[in-house]
């Protein structure tokens, strides 16, 4: 019989992950961090005290393992996400279908609440399969369990974001920084913000049944944002906006700088939606990217150590758009 709290974070070694398992641990919960890697999950073990954090690899698609993974957990978190299919029917299943599945267990064993990062966007008559996908896990998990709380960030940043310091490398090793769609808006939230806000909700009375969009202090367009990211790493780029018809062609091309989907994404503004309740319903100041976004990016400045993309993927990038 466990006799500690117990909390299930289903992708709890990702980006997000990483933040809310040590923020449980230091709330002297015992953290089941559910995956298929087993090895991406063993450094949160230093998290907590000895046995605090336990790897728990599972397959998801198996319920048998979600019940497993949920059995007299107090709290349960769903951070499964991802911004690319790795093979078709990817996001139907991880975010379509998992949220309802993982939604209907958590229901059988009686978990006390339960906390679902979703994503600014999510419509089922949305641009792309990754809106419609998100829009239909949100659907399912309500369905399955009405008491759980949605949380919807837009771009999320921080030291180990796959957007900032994507185009800080980018910036460190080509001659120009490519813009596609620069005109589209986001509201770049900081990773220890949705974190505290996964944390509050799990926490707080009031938040059961409710959806809250988690977006930064400052709307930026995509332009803006290459720009910060060029001053941030005191690059002197040129700034090349990419025609749509030749968007289209590279979203199309293997390995290239985007897909058809996120192509199809950014004809949307990605930003909260006028009167939703955001992070300050929860209590939380929001951290502006311009006091955070610099530092991590100082590696890329001149002289600084370059991690993450490397010089052949680069290059691959500029020929495509030349």
């Amino acid at each position: 019989m466990i006799t500690r709290k117990v909390a299930t974070v289903f992708g709890g070694a990702g980006f997000i992950g990483r933040q809310v398992v040590q923020r449980l641990a230091r709330l002297d919960y015992v953290v089941r961090v559910v995956g298929r890697n087993p090895e991406a999950m063993r450094p949160l073990m230093t998290a907590g005290q000895v046995g605090q954090v336990v790897p728990l690899a599972a397959d998801l698609r198996q319920d048998a393992a979600l019940a497993r993974a949920v059995a007299e957990a107090d709290w349960v978190v769903n951070l499964v996400g991802i911004l690319a299919e790795g093979k078709r029917g990817d996001f139907q299943r991880l975010h379509g279908e998992l949220p309802g599945r993982i939604g209907q267990v958590a229901a059988m064993a009686r978990v006390g609440r339960l906390v679902h990062v979703s994503a600014i966007g999510a419509d089922s008559s949305g641009p792309s399969d990754y809106a419609r996908s998100k829009a239909a896990g949100e659907a399912a998990l309500r369905a399955a369990f009405p008491r759980a709380t949605i949380l919807r960030p837009s771009i999320v940043f921080g030291p180990d974001d796959s957007f900032f310091n994507r185009f800080g490398a980018m910036a460190r090793l080509m001659p120009v920084l490519p813009v596609i769609r620069g005109g589209t808006k986001f509201q770049p939230v900081y990773v220890g913000d949705v974190a505290d806000a996964v944390l509050a909700s799990l926490t707080r009375d009031d938040t059961e049944g409710r959806v809250y969009e988690l977006g930064g202090p400052r709307v930026a367009s995509f332009r803006e944002l290459m720009a910060l990211v060029l001053d941030a790493t005191g690059r002197r780029r040129r700034l090349v906006e990419i025609p749509d018809a030749l968007a289209r062609l590279l979203a199309h091309l293997p390995g290239g700088p985007l897909t058809a989907d996120q192509l199809a994404q950014l004809g949307r503004d990605n930003v909260v939606s006028p009167g939703a309740d955001g992070l300050a319903a929860l209590g939380i100041t929001p951290k502006a990217m311009e006091s955070v976004v610099p530092e991590y990016l100082s590696r890329f400045r001149h002289g600084g150590q370059h991690q993450g993309m490397d010089l052949k993927s680069a290059s691959d990038i500029y020929r495509k758009i030349r």
